[in-house]
């Protein structure tokens, strides 16, 4: 049973201008008056808090009855003593709510409370297994030993980078052996690792333009200048790169689906990165966010797969893969470089829950993984036609949904007469998730559009709906 407590008993002292026992009863009440304290949550026993707080029992006892003869607590004999059940919250006046940046109330960035319809950044989360995910989390806390209770490694559990490693040599063709592998908690720790362990303030990166802001946001964080390349059908300008910055250090890329506009990073590109990295000494950040979704013939192999002179570093995730909950992805670094990733990791002390890295390793090890992608690609493929369908038919010209090959989330092109950032916003108002391509790009004339998930559009009714409620917004 837990027992609720309100916050700042401990700091109850003569010295604070009231009784005792006045102090404790106004914070109880004040707990129940914010929803702190809850219609029917238990609260410690008179004994007990009086041991926590060092004071008398007498003087807990005062405050409790005083609280009891106003209606606000319950005593349940062996049961304890409650919040009343019925009680009314008292009303307080609402806090002013505070001003969102422009961009967050243009773009949609906040991460709302609930998913929202066309949201980016989430899988389908009523399509995943929670049942076997249940399963095998029961089994693991069932097996726990004493030394399971201890600091996780801040490189990964073993078994879960041996996992990862024989996935992604059969998966994505990258030849890596475990302790290549590193565990982290989603893209931005990912990229917050590579900058600490090969980058400095001052270092100027490529990334693709249009491109995902929070790496521009992440590398100005860090003291480095993120240089705008432009992007056209066949992915990253590599020539175009070489002329704003031949210096730079890095480059972060998506080729599997160039995010956000879904195209392939043609062959040619790639071997013209990977030369100019072998020539310049610099690094390739290969983020490959949902590089399993190809709905056009079989998955591309990753980059990663051609580096030759080990000038590649792979970021992968399976927090957009399986649940973002689970708050897990990885880095796959050259084998020379290794080493330093081990001693950093070890020195900001990092690493996710265990627990849930071993029921990951679990996951894959046994083939659920393997079959949930299959799953979702046949899935996605048939929500992303439903969905692309259902906004031509209902939106006609208002907006064109860009061909693809594969990826989470639709590009839909807007006519002339729409402002994208304006009409995200304007969404966003009505409970629909959408993201200003616009947003996306540094340059001046950025071509507009939405960028609209549709993982979790589970039906074409559904969709139809949502494109219905798309046009009024309109």
């Amino acid at each position: 049973m837990i027992h609720a407590t309100p916050d700042g008993l401990q700091t109850v002292s003569d010295a604070a201008g009231h009784p005792l026992y006045r102090q404790i009863y106004e914070r109880f009440r004040g707990a129940i008056a914010e929803g702190t304290l809850k219609p029917g949550d238990r609260i410690p026993s008179a004994r007990a808090l009086a041991k926590e707080i060092g004071v008398a029992r007498g003087t807990i006892e005062v405050a409790y009855s005083l609280l009891a003869s106003e209606g606000y607590i319950q005593a349940r004999g062996q049961a304890g003593t409650v919040v009343a059940p019925n009680l009314q919250p008292l009303a307080r006046s609402a806090p002013a709510a505070k001003a969102r940046p422009a961009e967050a109330q243009e773009d949609g960035w906040q991460r709302p409370a609930a998913p929202l319809p066309f949201q980016m950044g989430l899988p389908a989360l009523d399509a995943f297994p929670r049942k076997i995910w249940a399963r095998l989390g029961a089994r693991h806390l069932r097996g726990m030993q004493p030394p399971d209770l201890a600091y996780p490694d801040p490189s990964g559990l073993l078994a879960l980078r041996t996992a990862t490693a024989a996935y992604l040599q059969v998966a994505r063709g990258i030849q890596c052996t475990p302790s290549q592998v590193f565990i982290t908690t989603g893209y931005n720790n990912t990229l917050q690792l590579i900058m600490q362990a090969l980058f400095k303030p001052g270092d100027s990166v490529w990334v693709e333009d249009p491109g995902y802001p929070p790496t521009r946001a992440l590398l100005a964080q860090a003291g480095m200048q993120a240089v705008p390349v432009r992007v056209d059908a066949q992915g990253l300008v590599v020539e175009a790169g070489i002329a704003q910055d031949p210096r730079a250090r890095a480059a972060v890329v998506t080729p599997a689906h160039q995010s956000p506009l879904c195209l392939s990073l043609s062959l040619p590109r790639r071997q013209a990165l990977l030369d100019w990295a072998e020539r310049s000494s610099a690094w390739i950040v290969e983020d490959d966010y949902d590089g399993e979704y190809r709905y056009v013939g079989r998955p591309l192999p990753a980059l990663k797969s051609l580096d030759r002179q080990g000038r590649v570093l792979y970021s992968g995730t399976f927090s957009k893969v399986l649940f973002p909950g689970m708050r897990l992805a990885y880095l796959v670094v050259p084998e020379e470089q290794a080493p330093r990733f081990e001693r950093l990791c070890l020195l900001l002390a990092g690493g996710a829950p265990a627990l849930t890295q071993a029921v990951l390793a679990s996951f894959i090890n046994e083939g659920h993984f393997a079959r949930h992608i299959q799953r979702m690609r046949r899935l996605y493929s048939e929500r992303r036609e439903a969905t692309a369908a259902a906004l031509s038919s209902v939106l006609g010209n208002r907006l064109r949904i860009d061909p693809q090959p594969g990826g989470m989330h639709l590009v839909a092109r807007l006519d002339g007469h729409q402002t994208d950032r304006e009409l995200a916003a304007r969404m966003l108002r009505q409970g629909l998730y959408a993201h200003a391509l616009s947003h996306w790009s540094a340059a001046p004339d950025a071509r507009a559009g939405l960028l609209m998930s549709f993982t979790n559009i589970v039906s074409a009714e559904q969709a139809e709906q949502l494109a219905r409620r798309i046009l009024q917004v309109m």
